[in-house]
Order: structure tokens, then C-alpha cells, then sequence
């Protein structure tokens, strides 16, 4: 067929699938929507093109056991995409939105954000009542029921942030705090967000089933110790009460640390079983694990854990910034299969020989919109975002597509996941179990990295701008000197330096305010915080995508077109970026 009837069949089926929002559907427009449109960032700077950004590195990096995506972090170097992705289907990108946005005035998104679109005015759960009266036009499989997850948080929060449901019942879900996730997940750029995880029961309980508020407290520290793979320091307890020996010194007694020091456990072939672990769940779950019927092993979550994930507007109070009450998004994920390290590192290993057989290949995900999608790792994601009249509906099958790549095979991801791994710890505010409603992000210092730099000012440094899209202007004017890209002297000073030691990375720190970065590292939130009027802009500019409901053609909060991404990629195009790992 010839292309131009083909772009021509594309867009037709585009504006129909606007207009009649079947949600049921699994045509796509956008077959690659797991490829992001962070990743379509044009690396090389359009002005000198010994100017490079990297803001890739903080997705595509060098992966940890049992994460097996083994060379992720080559993905810094190129723009590795198959053929249906060499033109960026993310339109939305290039739109002029000032127009629509004038329209909007400050009162009306202030209070268009500040309506609960979750619960009702009498503390229903609205999408818990929807899904339970299930609307045709939702039921993918037409059983008559919905067969995926029903939203069931209350949002109502203890000073240890677990939340609990109008009768003052345990819910299972705890809210923690985490160092937002670089570039597009802090709420300079478009969103705020909070994280919840719930454990299966059997962590809730104790080894008669009974529920123990300090036995699934300290089995979500063991998780977290495992999934940080380091030592965490905790309240002093008593190992005689939890039988475990949390700080490995061979015997019970009274410990503040759960140590991590992960030794493989050995095979009884008579018993058909395991023993010997040198870290383990206490209650239930450790019941469970003895007698064979749980896993356990540095990196990944035990079967049936969840994540709740929801991604708000901006909400400006009393010119403070903080997260709002009107819902974007809610996304869920649970862990239904185990995979061992042999399978995850096989299942890694196909992927790159498919990639290398088949490199126009594009990416098949199972699933639809009310089971969600498999990410082949175990995980099943779906989601829910708002419909036209500001309500939670059920995502389509493309829409929820545009969540699995980040989810299945990054570097930066510990088991699909990538904030429990950034959870405050114990020298922190409630030790880190909190929500941001209890306490915002003010106060809260940068990550400390191994090499002595911290991490939000390495993202500056590296990518020389506070977004993937070098769009924030707001960040530049605060934390650069101004025209430093028309500073020929210093960069070819720089690039002299660099010729004459290649071990030596290029400085630059002629770019920047560095009394200013340097407050950035005891208050993370003097970057990534924006200013009230951006902050209002961004809600305005992402309004428009919901009034449209054009979430398929990207979901970024843009004003003015994007003008440091690429509308095309060209095959075997190079970022001409060095490789490097957080």
C-alpha cells in the first residue's frame, strides 16, 4: 500500500478513536506507545553541537541483580527503535496550546483541581461504586463483572501511614515517602504523585492467621531491606519475638539494624525443600516460606504484592505548592508470578537476541483494559485516568501500553519498580512512612551518590537543563548563567581539557549558579518545587489533554511546542553521548 494512503488510514482511525472513545478496543494508533516521549529528546544541542544533554542516563543505566536487562545502559548511545517508532508519534509534543490555555483562568483550574474526583462528598469511593455496577462500555470480556482491581485506598492516613477505611479498619496499604524520580516526575514539570504499597496478607499475619500491626511493620522493612540490597537501621526490637535473626550475629537478641547479608540457601532433596536462609519474613509469611509455599530473594517483591500510584495536579495553597486533591491518573500494579534469577536472567537474555534477529520487532504485551498488561516479569499493570468530564474511567488498552516500557526492562528499576528503592529512611520525617498530605517535600536533601556528588545535581549537570525536553525555562533561569550556551571560550576550554585527559569528564560548572545548586542538596524541594503561576500553567496545559481526550498522542503538559525533541528519528541514529551510570 502506498505510505501516503497508509499516514492517511492512521489519521483517520486517530480522530475517530477521539471521538468515539471506544475503550474496549485494542487497535492502536501508536504500536510503540511503550516507548516514551522523554526518549525522542534530541541529545545534541541544536545551537553547538559540542553541547550534549544527557538526561537518559537516569532511566537507561547499568542494571542490579536480578534486574536483567543487561546492557540498558547502552541505550544512552543511541536511539535503538524499530522501525513503527522512527516517526514520534507523540504529537501533542509539537502543539501550540497558549491559545486553549489563555481561556482557562487561574480561579477556574484552582478549583477544578481542587475537587475530589476519587471519593464523594459522602466518602464513597466514585470508581469503587462504578466498577461494582459495571458500565457495558467497560466490561472488556461482557461477564458481567469487573475482573481486575477495584480501588479500595480510603486515603485517610495514621501518624505511620497506614491508611484505614471510614470504620477505622486497617486497609493494608501504607503510604511512604521517596525522592521523586529525575526529570519528569518532579512537580516543577507537570505532576505531583504518591506511591502506596500493600503486602499479602499472610505478611499482615501472625502464624495463626491472626492480624499483627508489628509483624507486617517489620516484614515491609525485610522487603525493603532486600530491595534496597542493603542494611537498614529500625526502632530497637526484640529478635526473641519475631524469631528471626534480623542482624545475623547467630543468635536472638535485641537489634536496631536488619542486615543485609544474603546467603544462598541450600536444597534438601529428600524434603523437597529449601532451608538455611540467611534473611527471612517473619509471621505467616516465614511459616509459608519453610514450608515451601512463598519466595524470597534479594531484589524482588514476594508474589502478590501492589503498588498504588496516583498522579495529581498541582495545587497552589496559600502560595504553597503541594499535591492536589483532583486525581490525573491512578495506577495499580501487583506481582502475580515468581520468576528466579535463571528465569528473569533467560527472559533477559531472549530479549536481547530478538532485539538483535528481529530489531524492527515491535513489542507484544498480554493483557486488556480490566486485567491490565503483563510485563512478562510477573507484574500486571492497569490504570484508570480522567474521562472528559474530570471522572476516573478505565484505561484503554494503547493507554495503558504507554506505562510498560518504563515497567518491564529498564536499569534503573528494582523488580518493574522504581520508587520503594528511593523510600525515605529511618533519620527521616515518621522514617519515611508517610503521604505528602502529612508532610510536602519541603525540607528533604539530595541523594547522596557513592562518587560524593548528590543525585538532582548531577541531573542538572549531566543533562544541563531540569527536564528531558530542556523546556523548563523557570530551572534555567534559576540554576544557570545566563547565555552560557553562547559561551564559546569557556566550552572550547572545557573541550582542551577533555582532548588533553580523556579519564577526565567535562566539568562545566562554568554553566552554573553553584550557590544555588548547592541548596539544592539540604532542600531538594528549591528545585523541583515550581512557582505558582507555572505551576498553574502546567495544570491549564494538561487540562486541555483531558478536554480533548488525546492521551494517545502523549500526556506531557506543554505550553509552546517542543523544540528539543525529534519529530523523526533516522535508523541507526546516535545520541553521541558517553556512556554513564548513576
Amino acid at each position: 500500500m502506498n505510505k501516503k494512503y497508509i499516514n492517511i488510514s492512521i489519521l483517520l482511525y486517530a480522530c475517530c478513536s477521539l471521538s468515539a472513545q471506544d475503550l474496549k478496543t485494542k487497535n492502536l494508533y501508536n504500536t510503540t506507545a511503550y516507548i516514551s516521549s522523554q526518549c525522542y529528546t534530541k541529545t545534541v544541542n541544536d545551537a553547538d553541537e559540542n553541547i550534549l544533554h544527557n538526561p537518559c542516563f537516569s532511566c537507561h543505566t547499568k542494571n542490579k541483580e536480578p534486574n536483567f536487562t543487561l546492557s540498558d545502559d547502552d541505550l544512552q548511545e543511541a536511539y535503538d527503535f524499530p522501525e513503527a517508532a522512527l516517526k514520534n508519534p507523540w504529537i501533542n509534543l509539537f502543539k501550540d496550546r497558549t491559545s486553549q490555555v489563555e481561556k482557562i483562568s487561574d480561579e477556574e483550574i484552582l478549583t477544578y483541581i481542587k475537587e475530589d474526583n476519587y471519593k464523594s462528598k459522602d466518602g464513597d469511593i466514585i470508581l469503587k461504586s462504578k466498577l461494582e455496577n459495571l458500565n457495558k462500555e467497560w466490561d472488556f470480556n461482557e461477564n458481567g463483572k469487573w475482573d481486575g482491581y477495584i480501588p479500595d485506598i480510603n486515603f485517610s492516613f495514621d501518624k505511620e501511614g497506614f491508611d484505614k477505611d471510614s470504620s477505622g479498619n486497617y486497609t493494608g496499604w501504607r503510604a511512604f515517602a521517596y525522592q521523586p524520580f529525575l526529570g519528569t516526575f518532579w512537580p516543577t514539570n507537570g505532576s505531583t504523585d504518591d506511591v502506596l504499597i500493600r503486602l499479602p496478607k499472610s505478611f499482615q499475619s501472625d502464624e495463626n492467621g491472626n492480624f499483627n500491626l508489628d509483624i507486617y511493620k517489620l516484614n515491609l522493612l525485610i522487603i525493603e531491606s532486600l530491595i534496597k540490597q542493603k542494611s537498614i537501621e529500625i526502632d530497637e526490637l526484640d529478635e526473641n519475638s519475631f524469631g528471626v535473626d534480623l542482624n545475623q550475629n547467630g543468635k536472638l537478641d535485641k537489634t536496631s539494624t536488619i542486615v543485609f547479608n544474603w546467603k544462598i540457601p541450600k536444597y534438601d532433596n529428600k524434603t523437597k525443600k529449601i532451608y538455611g536462609y540467611s534473611m527471612n519474613y517473619v509471621g505467616l509469611a516465614k511459616k509459608e516460606l519453610l514450608e515451601g509455599k512463598r519466595h524470597i530473594a534479594p531484589g524482588l517483591y514476594p508474589v502478590g504484592t501492589e503498588f498504588a500510584h496516583t498522579v495529581r495536579y498541582i495545587d497552589v495553597d496559600n502560595n504553597e505548592i503541594k499535591i492536589a486533591s483532583r486525581i490525573k491518573e491512578f495506577r495499580y500494579g501487583k506481582k502475580k508470578l515468581w520468576n528466579t534469577y535463571s528465569q528473569l536472567h533467560n527472559l533477559g537474555l531472549s530479549e536481547i537476541k530478538e532485539k538483535h534477529d528481529f530489531p524492527d520487532r515491535v513489542d507484544v504485551y498480554l493483557g486488556n483494559i480490566e486485567v491490565g498488561l503483563s510485563n512478562k516479569r510477573g507484574w500486571y499493570y492497569q490504570g484508570f485516568i480522567e474521562d472528559k468530564k474530570g471522572e476516573l474511567r478505565p484505561q484503554t488498552y494503547e493507554e495503558t501500553l504507554f506505562c510498560m516500557g518504563c515497567h518491564s526492562n529498564l536499569g534503573s528499576t528494582a523488580d518493574s519498580t522504581f520508587v520503594f528503592q528511593r523510600k525515605l529512611e529511618k533519620n527521616s520525617f515518621a522514617k519515611g512512612w508517610y503521604h505528602w498530605t502529612q508532610k510536602g517535600l519541603k525540607g528533604i536533601p539530595d541523594k547522596k551518590l557513592k562518587n560524593g556528588q548528590t543525585e538532582y545535581v548531577r541531573y542538572i549537570k549531566e543533562n544541563s537543563a531540569g527536564d528531558e525536553f530542556r523546556a523548563n525555562e523557570e530551572i534555567e533561569n534559576k540554576f544557570f548563567i545566563s547565555n552560557w550556551k553562547d559561551d564559546k571560550q569557556n566550552i572550547e576550554k572545557d573541550l582542551i581539557a577533555k582532548l588533553e585527559n580523556p579519564e577526565i569528564p567535562l566539568s562545566q560548572d562554568w554553566k552554573f549558579k553553584n550557590k544555588e545548586l548547592e541548596k539544592v542538596k539540604n532542600d531538594i524541594s528549591y528545585l523541583i518545587l515550581p512557582s505558582k503561576q507555572r505551576a498553574l500553567n502546567l495544570n491549564k496545559a494538561y487540562k486541555v489533554i483531558v478536554d480533548e481526550q488525546s492521551y494517545i498522542y502523549g500526556r506531557d503538559p506543554h505550553i509552546k511546542p517542543a523544540t528539543n525533541v525529534y519529530q523523526k528519528i533516522d535508523k541507526g541514529q546516535m545520541t553521541h553521548l558517553q556512556k554513564i551510570s548513576q
